[in-house]
């Protein structure tokens, strides 16, 4: 075959240095593509001869048996022959016809540019540039390229099955490996290792061909993968579990420490309400008295609901910080005027002030009170419209409700 070529590139030679002796250009072209053309019938009956004759793809046995016997598992794994036609796909053709296109492109991309080289140094030494050999140059140019795209094409073939066949060579009998020990045995990168591994799963090259999740280790057995799978849905779970535990733990610990902080509050609460109380007492009014009674009530009632829900101890920060503790002062300064011997004008000015001030006081704490109960409000309401809504669609609103007499 190479004899032919060398044959093709003389006679392309020949045909140009003859155009350029005779100055006749006209049939050079025609010339020029029919040996092209003859080329290429030459070319497809040597691929077809190729791919006929290949060997087929073998791995060396002794390699698969050293292979089991570093993993331990040479009595369970499946005999050499079945493991690699179940598994991997057979790639003398892919080979061959690589082979074939790398040799191809070479010859002819060899003729062509000895050609087109012969062309350029006529037209240089003459200095004259006929149509003939610019059409030639025209034709010729986008053929070299081809052929040099297939002699780069049919080397890429090539290398791909060399990588294939060592990566297969590396499982040593296993449906899974490390793509970084893939890395290491075939002197290849991580990053050529893995865009292999996902070109050949996604060609069939690797028949039951898969890469992990986090694409780390390629697996090429149905049956492994769904064990790996089952192995990676269990530690998922597992790890949920973990989660949960920990988000209760803290839940827990967040609530005991709400509740060790509740049972503060509420203790000084309740001190509050006993001041508030003796305060009571201690003056005669009744007038105020019954406004102290009404505050003492309101407060008692806004513990009780701190009590039954710790977390809100944060609505009732200023209660506790400022006005708890500026009322109770505000008492004892109306248990000190009205207990002055003289009622005069300043005396009855204060306590009148006073008087007014635990209105707005009372007042305060109601609104707080009631604040406490907003969830509450929104989770009546919310079952209110759900159970008007499951009356209308039920068609028992109105007059559905009435009983025939």
């Amino acid at each position: 075959m190479n004899q032919d070529w060398e044959k093709w590139g003389r006679d392309i030679s020949d045909l140009v240095q003859n155009a350029v002796d005779s100055q006749d250009f006209r049939r050079l072209n025609q010339s020029i593509n029919r040996t092209i053309r003859d080329a290429a019938d030459s070319i497809q009956r040597g691929m077809r001869a190729a791919g006929c004759n290949m060997d087929d793809y073998k791995v060396p046995k002794e390699r698969w048996d050293d292979g089991r016997k570093e993993t331990g598992q040479r009595a369970a794994a499946p005999p050499v022959q079945t493991y690699k036609r179940e598994l991997f796909a057979r790639k003398a053709s892919t080979r061959a016809g690589g082979m074939a296109l790398a040799i191809c492109g070479g010859i002819i991309g060899g003729g062509l540019g000895l050609a087109i080289l012969i062309c350029i140094i006529v037209m240089a030494l003459t200095g004259i540039f006929p149509i003939g050999i610019k059409i030639a140059l025209a034709v010729m140019f986008p053929l070299f390229a081809g052929s040099l795209w297939m002699a780069f094409k049919g080397r890429s073939m090539v290398a791909e099955v060399k990588r294939f066949r060592s990566y297969v060579e590396n499982l040593r009998g296993r449906t899974y490996c490390n793509l970084q020990d893939l890395a290491k045995a075939t002197g290849q990168t991580y990053k050529c290792v893995l865009k292999d591994a996902r070109k050949m799963i996604a060609r069939g090259w690797f028949k039951e061909g898969h890469l992990d999740h986090q694409n780390t280790c390629l697996i090429v057995s149905h049956d492994t993968y769904r064990e790996y799978e089952e192995i990676e849905r269990q530690r998922k779970e597992q790890e949920l579990l973990i989660q949960e535990q920990k988000r209760q733990r803290e839940a827990q610990q967040m609530t005991e420490a709400a509740r060790t902080e509740a049972d503060l509050v509420i203790e000084e609460g309740q001190a509050y309400i006993r001041k508030i109380r003796a305060c009571n007492d201690a003056i005669p009014g009744e007038e105020i008295s019954r406004k102290i009674s009404r505050m003492e009530t309101v407060v008692r009632r806004i513990f009780e609901r701190v009590e039954q829900n710790p977390e809100m101890i944060e609505d009732i920060h200023k209660l506790m910080v400022y006005y708890l503790p500026t009322t109770v002062k505000l008492l004892d300064a109306y248990i000190q005027l009205d207990s002055q011997p003289v009622d005069g004008e300043n005396i009855r000015a204060s306590k009148g002030e006073i008087e007014k001030t635990l209105d707005t006081i009372n007042t305060a704490f109601e609104k707080l009170l009631d604040s406490l109960f907003e969830d509450v409000a929104w989770d009546v309401a919310s079952d209110i419209s759900v159970l008007q809504t499951m009356l209308v669609q039920e068609g028992l609103t109105g007059g559905d409700f009435k009983r025939e007499e």
